[in-house]
C-alpha cells in the first residue's frame, strides 16, 4: 500500500509542475512569441523605401537600422510601422 501511495504523491507531483509550466508558457512566453511573429510578419509583407541615397545613388543603411515603412492591412487600410532595414 505504500508503495502505491507513493506513486500516487509522485503523480500529484509531476501534474502540479506541468500545470505550473504550462501556466507560465501560456501567460507569459506566448503573447510575446506571438506579438513578435506578427510584427515580423507586417515588416515582410511591408514596403519600406529607402530612407537616403549617397553620391553615388546607393540606399544608406540607417545608424538605427530601422526604417519607416507602409504596410496595408486585410481591411486595406495603410499603418506606418517602423522595420529594421533589411536593404
Amino acid at each position: 500500500m505504500k508503495e502505491a501511495t507513493g506513486e500516487l504523491n509522485l503523480t500529484v507531483i509531476v501534474v502540479t509542475i506541468v500545470a505550473l509550466l504550462s501556466f507560465f508558457f501560456f501567460t507569459i512566453l506566448w503573447p510575446t512569441i506571438r506579438s513578435n511573429f506578427a510584427k515580423e510578419t507586417r515588416c515582410d509583407e511591408a514596403i519600406c523605401p529607402c530612407p537616403e541615397k549617397d553620391s553615388q545613388g546607393n540606399c544608406v543603411v540607417p545608424e538605427n537600422g530601422e526604417v519607416t515603412c507602409t504596410y496595408t492591412d486585410s481591411n486595406g487600410t495603410k499603418h506606418d510601422i517602423t522595420c529594421a532595414w533589411k536593404g
